[in-house]
This record gives C-alpha cells, sequence and structure tokens, in this order.
C-alpha cells in the first residue's frame, strides 16, 4: 500500500473529493433538519396534526442521517464539518423565514429541499463510483432515495 492510500484502499485524494463532497451532503441534510424542525414546532391550520406528525417523522430521519454522513467522512479520514458557519458556506438549503409561511408554503419549501439535497448527492455520486467507494456510494443512493420519495410525498399534498 502507498503513502496515499488508506486501509480502505482509495488514495487520498480521492478520499478528499468525496469527503468535501459528503460534507455539502451533510450542511444540506443539516440544513433541511433544522428547517423541518422548525416548521414542526410552527406549522398551523387545519392539517396542523398530520403534517406535525409527518414533519417529525422527516426530522427525526434527517436527523439519524447526519449522523451516518459524518461518519463517513470519518471513515474517509477526513473531520467533519460542525458549526451554523461551516454549514451556511456548504449547504444549498434556503434558511427558514423568520416569520413562519402558512402550511402549504411549509410544504412547498421542504419538498425544494429534498429536491436539494437528492440533487447536492447525485452531484458527487460519479466521483464516488469512479474511486471505487461502494460505502459512499451506498450511502448517497440511499439518501436519494429517501429525498425523492419524501419530495414526491411533499409535492403530493400540494396536488
Amino acid at each position: 500500500m502507498s503513502d496515499t492510500e488508506s486501509h480502505i484502499g482509495i488514495p487520498e485524494a480521492g478520499r478528499a473529493k468525496i469527503a468535501d463532497g459528503l460534507s455539502h451532503v451533510l450542511a444540506d441534510t443539516y440544513s433541511l433538519y433544522l428547517k423541518t424542525h422548525n416548521f414542526h414546532w410552527n406549522v398551523t391550520g387545519p392539517m396542523f396534526n398530520s403534517l406535525h406528525t409527518m414533519f417529525e417523522t422527516q426530522y427525526n430521519e434527517l436527523w439519524l442521517a447526519t449522523d451516518e454522513i459524518a461518519e463517513r467522512i470519518r471513515a474517509l479520514g477526513h473531520f467533519a464539518p460542525g458549526g451554523y458557519s461551516a454549514f451556511g458556506k456548504l449547504t444549498s438549503i434556503k434558511e427558514a423565514p423568520e416569520q413562519p409561511p402558512e402550511a402549504l408554503e411549509m410544504v412547498k419549501q421542504l419538498a425544494e429541499g429534498n429536491e436539494a439535497v437528492a440533487r447536492t448527492a447525485r452531484k458527487i455520486f460519479s466521483t464516488v463510483e469512479d474511486a471505487g467507494d461502494e460505502v459512499s456510494v451506498d450511502l448517497l443512493v440511499g439518501r436519494m432515495q429517501y429525498h425523492e420519495k419524501t419530495a414526491w410525498m411533499l409535492r403530493s399534498i400540494l396536488g
């Protein structure tokens, strides 16, 4: 094994690119977690109970995903970003407005947020695949499946 390879057999340059891409996925996931949790707290209206429960299920899943993504970055030998400023520089998710929007606008924003995370994951997919990092491929496939399905379910509420 050369000095540039780790025990997992992926050269450092490849691991660095993958870790950087996963850092963007992590930042998007964490930012969407915060937004979803905020909307869970602040949703009102006739669909309160169903949306409150749906948002809770979603933010719990996102919370667990942040750990999985961060731990993969660490397994690649890099530090996972943390903190609002680090995530703010990396995320493509727009922050929730100070004044919570109406329920259907929340649904729309969360659908868009899930689509954004899927796009971010898709951007690094070929890099991960080309590096032969099957573990990160599996992680990204799972994230894309979750976010695409969640976006579809949220868009279905909008009609």
